[in-house]
This record gives C-alpha cells, sequence and structure tokens, in this order.
C-alpha cells in the first residue's frame, strides 16, 4: 500500500530566485557533482518562453554503497531517474510536479509540490506518494524511502540556498 508524505523546507532566497535557480544549468551539474552519487546526469532542461520548467535527472548509486535493507531487494547498481515540472513564477508562486522511478526496480515515486513566499524568503511545501510493489517489506522500505527524502530534501535547500548567495 503506497504510503504519502507531507515535508516543507525554507529558503533564504525568494521564489523568483530559486525559481530561477531551476532554470539554470550549472545549478543542476553542480547541484548533481554535489549529490554523493556515484554517477549522475542531467537528462533533460527544457525551459519554455513562459518560464516553465522541465527537468530529467539520473543518478546511479553503485552496488556496494547500498544499504542492506534496500540490497535485499535489488541486485546491482540502482538507477534513480528523477522528473521535475515547474510551471513559471505567477503571483509569488510556483506549482510543481515530481516523479522518480529505480531502473528494474518496483518503486514509484510521484508528488507536488508548491514554491511560496514566506516573510523571509520562501518555502518549498511538497507531498508525495511512494509505492514499492514488494510483498511483505514494501512498507518499511517506503518509510525507509520516505526518510531519505527528507534527508535529501534539507541537503537541496543547503545547496541551493548556497547557489543563490554565490550567484546572485
Amino acid at each position: 500500500m503506497p504510503r504519502s508524505f507531507d515535508m516543507a523546507t525554507d529558503y533564504e532566497g525568494s521564489v523568483e530566485q530559486v525559481h530561477r535557480a531551476f532554470a539554470d544549468e550549472r545549478y543542476w551539474l553542480a547541484r548533481l557533482a554535489d549529490s554523493g552519487a556515484d554517477e549522475t546526469t542531467l537528462d533533460t532542461l527544457d525551459v519554455g518562453a513562459d518560464g516553465s520548467l522541465d527537468v530529467v535527472t539520473t543518478q546511479v548509486l553503485r552496488a556496494d554503497r547500498l544499504p542492506g535493507l534496500v540490497s535485499q531487494f535489488h541486485r546491482g547498481d540502482l538507477s534513480i531517474q528523477r522528473e521535475e515540472q515547474w510551471q513559471p513564477v505567477h503571483d509569488g508562486m510556483s506549482h510543481g510536479t515530481v516523479r522518480g522511478s529505480v531502473s528494474g526496480a518496483p518503486v514509484a515515486l510521484s508528488g507536488t509540490a508548491t514554491l511560496s513566499a514566506t516573510d523571509t524568503g520562501s518555502r518549498l511545501s511538497v507531498h508525495l506518494t511512494v509505492e514499492v510493489k514488494v510483498p511483505l517489506v514494501g512498507g518499511k522500505i517506503e518509510g525507509f524511502i520516505g526518510n531519505q527524502l527528507a534527508d535529501l530534501l534539507i541537503a537541496e535547500q543547503r545547496f541551493t540556498s548556497v547557489w543563490i548567495t554565490d550567484h546572485a
């Protein structure tokens, strides 16, 4: 049974600054390089004339680095594809969708995101659903993934905040 997770993180930068970073190829290449994955690629970065964004990344974690829980249901390297679509900034907000998949594994992730203004910058609020179709242990793996996603959101917020400061 799929599990849902609600997460949020605050940025010192404005909605426009965060969205502008998301539209910058240099940002994505640096963010991927900083991700800790063994291999990374920026597969797609399409910036629409209206400011909409389509981003697809792939990150590979080598099998010898995977936690035991993951190794039990997936042999070999873990290839994670992530797709994000962001609408243009309108009235101080941008809405997005996120999808994730793991090649050769019964894992699916999907969700929605909102980047909105706060008094001190902006907030990224995310609602994600994770489904792992593995009998008996799927729920445990979904919980593990949810915890990892929370850590990932914090790490990406930190990276983005530094990026905005360094490239303002």
